[in-house]
């Protein structure tokens, strides 16, 4: 199932099985070119889609969303060790690309870049906190402004 929930910074596409979620990206396209969802008493959705949307209520509003919904990341085993420690980097903090990668026992801080990179499931799995050396922003998939916006909804 695929569907379109609007945030304060763009249009976000939630991708589930029907039980976990395996993809949440922001999409480049504007708000008024994404189709909007059927309306609620039309189409019933699925747990799991309701749950994302709960926590995505939640974290635009500057809460600190705690209730996880199930995900299904599809990656190779080192981007899913990557990812996991992401977990790990609470809300409201930033952590170094050089930090994960001492975390994940990596020698390449550019690898674990590349991993952080490769998140399919934006948000949830914070990748927006890892910031390069120095304090520096760096990339994101989803542009730094939007990197920098989503880092200042969580001070």
């Amino acid at each position: 199932m695929i569907t379109t929930y609007i945030s304060p910074l763009g249009p976000i596409v939630i991708e589930s099985d029907g039980k976990a979620i395996t993809s949440l990206r922001f999409c480049c396209e504007k708000a008024s070119a994404v189709p909007k969802e059927a309306p609620k008493e039309a189409v019933s959705t699925p747990p799991i889609i309701a749950e994302t949307i709960q926590w995505l209520d939640d974290y635009f509003a500057g809460k600190r969303p705690c209730n996880v919904p199930r995900l299904n990341p599809q990656g190779t085993t080192f981007q899913k060790r990557v990812w996991q420690a992401l977990f790990t980097v609470w809300y409201g903090q930033t952590k170094t690309y050089g930090e994960i990668a001492q975390m994940v026992d990596c020698r390449s801080a550019q690898a674990v870049g590349q991993a952080v990179g490769a998140n399919p499931i934006a948000l949830i799995i914070p990748c927006h906190r890892v910031i390069a050396a120095h304090g520096k922003i760096g990339g994101y998939a989803y542009g730094p402004e939007r990197k920098k916006r989503l880092l200042e909804l969580e001070k």
